[in-house]
């Protein structure tokens, strides 16, 4: 077990002249495919880092080469414009919802990698001359996780729900009712596992305590009859977000204790965190169970923090730099009428609505 330090790669952005391929498009060049670049775009893709663009070129000519050449289909958010890369690299965090400093830059102009630098404080650059370098920055041992493998399309997903929310005229609550999400809570299967142990590694913003595990780690721990492991899932109309949470809870005689509470960023702005932690409190309570929570804060998390007092936790101690959190006596328990819950009754209890729904 450890805290996370560095945060990994989660999106590769490319320059295309001179990098992603050889020639200048508007000069009329070949612009042929550098050697090796299409064996980056799918081992990257394969293993769920994701690939975008920030080129200085025409957006039009540029994206029908890339469908020419084939791989148009792995890029999200494309950035093709004559502004300033670092606006571009922008656009494209705020899109991905992701950090500055969980992007890589691949570029063959040190003008470029330098106005970036300056600009974006944590981006990393990467000469497009030692592109093999690229890959060095990933950590290709053992399996990798459906999840992955399905991360593209389902930040696909996130742009028709995107679409739908910028097209929607109406409350923020019947937004989220029209989305028709599902809610899934239950104990950690051995083939979640993987899964679980990357958003321990992955996740920074929605992170309660930072504690990262192993998938062997993470099986220890759920065989312990002291820990509960419980991942967390959501499914709405547009399909699946997969996997998107996770809590470790800590089990005395008479107190459930939240060790580790993680969020997906794909699904804030849904009050999942909120929904999870009242669930959690009803199950506290039918178990005759005092809930707390473990809180480290840092730099990054805040938005977790008031996750939590909105939740109706107050601080109760501090151990150095670490919180303890308690539920409030007399909280009331309101889960959102917008979600249906599903819980695997081995949680105790069978699926069934959300109260109120």
């Amino acid at each position: 077990m450890t805290t996370e330090s560095r945060v990994a790669v989660k999106c590769v952005v490319w320059d295309l002249d001179e990098t992603l391929w050889a020639g200048i498009l508007s000069e009329g060049g070949a612009a042929t495919l550098r050697p090796g670049a299409a064996e980056i775009l799918a081992a990257l893709d394969e293993r769920g880092v994701l690939h975008s663009i920030a080129s200085r070129n025409e957006p039009g000519p540029a994206m029908r080469h890339l469908d020419r050449l084939g791989i148009a289909h792995y890029f999200l958010h494309p950035q093709i414009s004559w502004r300033p890369k670092s606006e571009s690299i922008r656009t494209i965090a705020r899109a991905l919802n992701i950090g500055i400093d969980a992007l890589v830059l691949v570029d063959d102009s040190p003008f470029e990698r330098a106005e970036v630098s300056d600009a974006l404080q944590g981006l990393r650059c990467i000469d497009s001359a030692h592109l093999s370098d690229l890959l060095a920055l990933f950590d290709f041992d053992g399996p990798v996780t459906d999840e992955a493998r399905q991360r593209r399309q389902l930040y696909r997903q996130a742009e028709l729900r995107e679409a739908h929310e910028s097209d929607f005229r109406g409350p923020r609550q019947e937004f989220l009712a029209s989305l028709d999400m599902r809610l899934s809570i239950g104990p950690a299967a051995s083939q979640d596992l993987l899964r679980a142990a990357e958003l321990t590694q992955r996740t920074h913003q929605l992170n309660t305590t930072g504690l990262t595990f192993s998938a062997e780690e993470l099986e220890m721990l759920r065989t312990r009859p002291d820990q509960t492991l419980l991942t967390i899932r959501l499914d709405d109309r547009f399909g699946s977000y997969g996997v998107v949470g996770l809590v470790l809870l800590g089990q005395s005689d008479d107190e459930w204790c939240i060790r580790l509470f993680l969020m997906s960023c794909r699904v804030m702005g849904r009050n999942i965190g909120g929904a999870v932690l009242t669930y959690l409190a009803q199950q506290a309570d039918d178990r005759g169970l005092q809930l707390t929570a473990d809180f480290l804060p840092n730099e990054v998390n805040r938005s977790m923090y008031t996750v939590y007092r909105l939740a109706g936790f107050a601080e109760a101690g501090r151990d150095g730099d670490r919180l303890r959190l308690q539920l409030r006596s007399g909280t009331k328990h309101v889960f959102p009428r917008y979600l249906r819950l599903v819980v695997d009754p081995l949680v105790g209890c069978p699926e069934h609505p959300a109260p109120g729904a």
